[in-house]
């Protein structure tokens, strides 16, 4: 059994991670335990994004709705898709990079999650960016929040074995292959497509 990591290593970690661009930080975060309040579980999925990526929130430049994939890195942008679900992505470093949270494997809260989301099978808790953040409780009163202190915390994990693909979900730039998931997960929104 692995010993905790103490908070300054988790303090260290954090920072080393976003220094990086999404693209580096979207495979470095599977595996990571991310809650809200208590409530969550270890990231399975992520997908990035970057100013540069027409599929992009902030490919168009600045807006009152993405300012904060244009701040300090290591903040919560939250934004609603399609007007019906809330998804959370964390700011990383580089010119308004960020990583969407796409799937989590439910470890903490499970009450709460089930309440929320009113299902209990745990593979449908967190398996999509919207459910994700039914579950969490994750809404636009977090955007704009840090990643590193309350109601969140996101703690290292044991490195995973990641598997790469295209990102889902959007209509342009989706053969990038951005879309970063933990091997063998029964957690994540969809498979992978089989090389």
């Amino acid at each position: 059994m692995n010993a905790p990591i103490s908070r300054r290593e988790t303090q260290r970690r954090q920072a080393e991670l976003f220094s990086f661009h999404s693209v580096a930080a979207a495979p470095a975060l599977i595996g990571w335990t991310l809650t809200v309040d208590g409530v969550g579980g270890r990231i399975v999925e992520t997908e990035a994004y970057d100013h540069e990526d027409p599929a992009s929130h902030s490919f168009s430049g600045p807006t009152p709705r993405n300012a904060v994939m244009f701040g300090e890195a290591g903040h919560v942008y939250v934004y609603r898709s399609y007007g019906i679900h809330w998804c959370m992505n964390l700011v990383c470093a580089g010119h308004a990079s960020a990583v969407l949270i796409r799937a989590l494997e439910p470890t903490e809260g499970l009450d709460v999650m089930i309440a929320r989301r009113g299902l209990d099978e745990p593979r449908a808790l967190c398996s999509g960016p919207g459910r994700l953040c039914q579950a969490l409780g994750v809404t636009r009163e977090h955007n704009g929040m840090r990643i590193d202190q309350p109601p969140f915390a996101l703690e290292p994990g044991p490195a995973a074995e990641v598997i790469v693909g295209p990102r889902i979900g959007i209509t342009r730039a989706a053969e990038v292959p951005w879309r970063f998931g933990e091997r063998g997960s029964r957690y994540l929104s969809k498979p992978f497509p089989r090389v």
